[in-house]
């Protein structure tokens, strides 16, 4: 992936927006965010209301890796600590008690806050430029950065995207395409505990590997679990009806479609060796899936995107094999799925 970088006057620019409580859109490994500064209430009610996101889904505080992440927290636990030196800069979040100083707002009114640094070096420039403006204040300058994108649809992992979604209402800042593609793990830390709110590019296992217990997985049953961004059951999800199935539920479907001519056409999302002939079929808008995990993730949201410009009846996709590799996709389209549940995607 091809990383831009902005220049200094860019980087300023853009750090003085946020120091004068404006908004800024802004490249990291994962996926652009909405960012704003994270102890400017005002600023914050500006991310919420630009989103259209519920005030009591929380945002995650994007820190610059010179920042203290003790500023933040009521404690920091030796696991992580831990976490912290295994994987950041790095697109892994923490879920701890929040600070009291620290904004409710940030954190949807919890007591808990999500914090990480993230690796891009441009969202490090920013994010260190915010720093140095607010640091002879007494203050971190730290950045909330939800993704950028209306709320409950699909990331953003180019300042296109953001265009698209905001067109000049919002200050973009362009460093090139997300090479990760997806949204941080988010590992709750608040409860005397590892659990797992949110998969992404940081395994379980790799995180068992630091602290030495393997976190607990995402199951629907933790009641107790604060609120984490993209954990809501319908999220991520394009504009075109959407269905995630086995091929053997997709191939009914297809032949269905060519029996009634349809004017647009079906997009499937499969394997080139599960697709078989379907794949160069008239009627079938066909895209081939990633074969690896990395691979897909780094390209999900793109191609959501371009198949929402492609004007096709809905969007079809076979699902993926049910194994740890793969739980962080799966947590994506599953949602992106739950979105349409009901609708006869």
């Amino acid at each position: 992936m091809t990383i831009i970088h902005p220049s200094a006057a860019q980087i300023d620019e853009a750090a003085a927006l946020l120091d004068a409580g404006e908004l800024v859109a802004f490249p990291t490994e994962t996926v652009y965010g909405l960012g704003g500064d994270a102890e400017n209430p005002e600023a914050i009610a500006r991310i919420y209301a630009a989103k259209g996101r519920p005030a009591n889904h929380p945002v995650i505080v994007h820190l610059a890796p010179e920042a203290d992440p003790g500023y933040w927290v009521s404690a920091l636990p030796a696991d992580a600590q831990r976490l912290i030196d295994a994987f950041w800069p790095g697109p892994l979040t923490l879920i701890l008690k929040r600070a009291e100083h620290i904004p409710a707002a940030v954190s949807g009114g919890q007591d808990s806050v999500g914090i990480r640094c993230p690796s891009h070096p441009v969202a490090q420039r920013l994010l260190s430029a915010f720093h140095v403006l607010r640091s002879g204040t007494g203050k971190q300058g730290g950045v909330a950065g939800p993704s950028a994108n209306r709320f409950g649809h699909v990331s953003p992992t180019s300042a296109q995207h953001v265009r698209d979604e905001f067109g000049v209402s919002v200050h973009v800042l362009d460093g090139g395409t997300a090479q990760v593609g997806i949204e941080s793990t988010i590992l709750d830390l608040s409860r005397g505990f590892p659990a797992l709110l949110r998969p992404g590019h940081v395994s379980p296992r790799q995180i068992a590997d630091v602290i030495g217990v393997a976190p607990r997985l995402p199951d629907g049953t933790d009641a107790t679990a604060p609120r984490a961004s993209g954990t809501l059951k319908a999220h991520y999800a394009p504009r075109t009806p959407l269905a995630l199935l086995p091929f053997a539920a997709i191939e009914p479907i297809l032949v269905a479609a060519r029996a009634n001519a349809r004017d647009k056409k079906i997009a499937l999302v499969a394997r080139a060796s599960s697709a078989g002939d379907w794949a160069r079929d008239s009627g079938v808008h066909f895209v081939a899936a990633p074969e690896d995990p990395q691979s897909y993730a780094r390209e999900l949201y793109g191609l959501l995107r371009a198949l929402d410009r492609a004007n096709v009846e809905r969007i079809l996709i076979e699902k993926l094999p049910e194994s740890v590799e793969w739980i962080a996709v799966n947590d994506r389209l599953g949602r992106a799925a739950a979105a349409f549940e009901g609708e006869g995607a």
